[in-house]
C-alpha cells in the first residue's frame, strides 16, 4: 500500500448537540465547514474532545457521515476508534468503511489498561480489518496504555499503520520515535501546549484542540514553523499558549466548548455528566479568551 501523506493541522472536532443532548447535525457540519474554509488539512471525528465516551456506535457513525458530507472531498476525514473491545471496534470500522472515511485514528485500549502485547494486537487487528490507513493514538497520561518507540518498531510491518498521534506529554518521545523508527510513520503531536516544540522537532502535524475555534491561527503556526520562520511562529505560539493550556485538562470538553461560544463558532451543549462551567472556573477562561481576542494577530485571523 502507498501510505497517504498526512500532514498539517487535523483538529479533533467537537460534536455539537442540541439542548436535549441529541446530535446537532447542522451545527456540527457548520463548524467543520468553518474550519475547512480556514485552511485545516484534515480532521478526526469522535475523539475524546468529540465526547466519544457518551456516544453509541451508531451515533459515532452518524457523526462520521455528517463530517464526510460537510467536507465534501476537500480534506481527509478520519474516524476515531475507541470502542471498549476489539469485537466492537471491528463492527465500527466496518460501518465507517461503508461510509467512505479516509482512514482511522485508533486508541490502543480504553477503560481496560492493556499491556503492550494486548495493545499491539488490538491495533494490528483493527488496522488489518480496516484495510485503510491508521493513525495510532498514544496517550498514556489519560488512558494509562503506552506504546513506546520499541513497540511502534515492532508494529512497523503492519502496512496499514501510517501515523502516530503522540500524546505522552513528554516531548523527548518525538526524538526517541524518530531515532527508533526513522520516517516509517508520520508523527503528529497531540498535546496542544507542546505544539511549537513538537513541530520544531520535526513532527508532521498537529492533532489540534483549540484549533477548532482558531483554525487559521493554528495553520499559520504550522506554516511558519515549516518555513523556518521560528521567531514569528514563537510570537504566535506565545499568544495562543494560555488557551492551549485549556486543552490539557480533565475538563477539556467544557473548556473548549466555552471557547467556541466566546469566539462565536459553536454552542456549549454537551452530554451529561458534563455540565457547562460556572463561577470562578468560567470567569477564568472568559478572561483568557477575552485577552486573546483583544490581542489577536490580524494577519492570521480565522474568518467566520
Amino acid at each position: 500500500m502507498t501510505q497517504p501523506r498526512w500532514q498539517g493541522i487535523f483538529p479533533a472536532i467537537t460534536t455539537k448537540f442540541h439542548a436535549d443532548e441529541s446530535i446537532d447535525a447542522e451545527g456540527t457540519a457548520r463548524h467543520i465547514d468553518f474550519q475547512i474554509r480556514n485552511g485545516i488539512h484534515g480532521l478526526v471525528t469522535c475523539g475524546s474532545l468529540g465526547e466519544a465516551s457518551t456516544l453509541t456506535l451508531e451515533e459515532k457513525l452518524q457523526v462520521a457521515k455528517i463530517a464526510l458530507e460537510a467536507a465534501d472531498g476537500r480534506i481527509p476525514v478520519l474516524a476515531n476508534v475507541s470502542e471498549t473491545s476489539t469485537r466492537e471496534a471491528l463492527r465500527y470500522v466496518d460501518g465507517a468503511n461503508q461510509l467512505g472515511v479516509a482512514g482511522f485514528m485508533v486508541m490502543p485500549s480504553v477503560i481496560y489498561v492493556a499491556d503492550a502485547r494486548e495493545a499491539m494486537l488490538n491495533v494490528r487487528t483493527i488496522a488489518n480489518a480496516a484495510q485503510k490507513p491508521v493513525m495510532v493514538y498514544n496517550n498514556p497520561v489519560a488512558y494509562r496504555v503506552d506504546l513506546k518507540p520499541e513497540h511502534m518498531l515492532e508494529l512497523a510491518d503492519c502496512e496499514w499503520i501510517a501515523a502516530i498521534k503522540e500524546s505522552s506529554d513528554d516531548i523527548r518521545r518525538i526524538t526517541d520515535l524518530r531515532n527508533t523508527v526513522g520516517d516509517r510513520y508520520q508523527l503528529f503531536l497531540g498535546v496542544d501546549d507542546l505544539a511549537y516544540e513538537g513541530l520544531a522537532l520535526g513532527c508532521d502535524g498537529l492533532l489540534a484542540g483549540v484549533g477548532c475555534a482558531f483554525p487559521r491561527e493554528t495553520v499559520a503556526l504550522y506554516d511558519l514553523m515549516k518555513a523556518g520562520r521560528f521567531a514569528e511562529a514563537l510570537k504566535l505560539y506565545q499568544w495562543m499558549t494560555p488557551m492551549l493550556h485549556l486543552d490539557v485538562s480533565t475538563k477539556l470538553v467544557q473548556n473548549l466548548k466555552l471557547i467556541d461560544v466566546l469566539v462565536g463558532v459553536g454552542s456549549e451543549h454537551m452530554r451529561r455528566p458534563r455540565l457547562p462551567l460556572i463561577g470562578q472556573e468560567r470567569a477564568a477562561i472568559e478572561a483568557i479568551v477575552k485577552k486573546a481576542l483583544a490581542t489577536r494577530p490580524v494577519q492570521y485571523q480565522s474568518v467566520v
